[in-house]
């Protein structure tokens, strides 16, 4: 079992390599400056206090759905409703920080718990239809971030829209409902804290508890775990629930830690992003955390290149896809894990 992990190890780096590869032998291809243009990728992110910060920020929402879309996929559900959920929750939060009057942590902790609670039940919808009539929840799930979206905007556009503001974004928040930034001159709020505390919970939950244990026997074989006795039907709803509470309160915690007002006329992006940040943590909470920090370092690398040198930071998106296709792939390295499985069969 422990060569089997390490030879994932191994899988996820060689992806990381590959990919990193081919963004280099692109951008030699394209640039005048290729080595400086390499250099200012994968070096400037780390130049300045500023810059480290950026990544940071960057990678706290990116835990939460990456966290969220691990548990799904540990159960064995394609569920991409994060995306959704991530930004309806951030309207919910922003309601309560706008019309609600509280004092000190009060104000954002009860928006953060509404976006969270508001998040969870909206999750478990297609975890009904799954659990219930075996309802394809990438479907369904699909389906449920456009009408989140829609609904969301209509909220934006006709009951929250600052008109004094001349652009699509709601009233200020009050003062009181504001994130706390923890570390002076970067923009890192208090939500990093929480979503540290959330993935070591999570870690707990699925590998010291008995729901977590259930959760991934279903994963594993749902038929296997039902004639077990393990009640498939109720830890898919269950896993709903707390994938949508995870999603939600990355949504509220992003717009009260980043924004002073709601501003999201589209869909973010990071639900969708958390299932990149799933696969390369292989479903493992404590891995989110590497997985987040990664990507996030990438894209502010891809940024700074774009501005500093030559090349177009949608170079970004051909690392992504490349990762997306081998990790996605099977059979890569599959025969490396095959000897492996026969050398520790004979050494037991």
């Amino acid at each position: 079992m422990f060569k089997v992990k390490y030879f994932e190890v191994i899988r996820t780096s060689a992806v990381i390599v590959i990919a990193l590869a081919i963004a280099f032998l692109i951008i030699s291809l394209v640039s005048d400056q290729p080595v400086t243009t390499i250099g200012i990728f994968l070096l400037e992110p780390l130049s300045t206090k500023g810059h480290i910060g950026n990544v940071i920020e960057m990678a706290i929402p990116l835990m939460f759905t990456g966290l969220s879309v691990s548990l799904l996929f540990r159960a064995n559900m394609f569920n991409l409703g994060a995306e959704g959920i991530f930004y309806f929750s951030g309207v919910v939060a922003s309601v309560l920080a706008i019309h609600l009057t509280l004092n000190g942590w009060m104000h954002p902790l009860v928006a953060i718990a509404g976006g969270s609670i508001v998040g969870a039940l909206l999750s478990a919808i297609p975890g009904i239809l799954k659990a219930k009539w075996n309802a394809n929840e990438l479907v369904t799930s699909l389906m449920f971030n456009n009408i989140l979206f829609g609904v969301g905007l209509y909220l934006l556009n006709y009951h929250l829209r600052d008109a004094k503001a001349f652009a699509n974004v709601s009233f200020k928040f009050q003062e009181t409902a504001h994130l706390s930034k923890i570390v002076p001159g970067t923009r890192i709020h208090t939500g990093l804290i929480i979503v540290l505390v959330l993935i070591v919970v999570a870690h707990l939950f699925l590998y010291k508890t008995k729901w977590g244990y259930e959760l991934r026997m279903t994963g594993a074989n749902r038929e296997f775990a039902r004639y077990s006795g393990i009640k498939t039907a109720k830890v898919i709803i269950l896993v709903h629930l707390i994938a949508g509470f995870m999603a939600g309160m990355g949504g509220s915690v992003e717009v009260l830690g980043m924004y002073n007002r709601f501003q999201w006329s589209s869909l973010p992006g990071y639900g969708l992003d958390g299932a990149l940040v799933a696969m390369l943590a292989k479903n493992n909470p404590l891995a989110v955390i590497a997985s987040a920090l990664f990507l996030a370092y990438i894209r502010i690398g891809a940024d700074l290149m774009a501005r500093l040198s030559d090349v177009p930071s949608e170079m970004i998106s051909i690392i992504q896809a490349v990762i997306i296709l081998l990790i996605s792939a099977e059979q890569f390295l599959k025969f490396w894990k095959n000897r492996m499985l026969l050398k520790e069969a004979k050494e037991a």
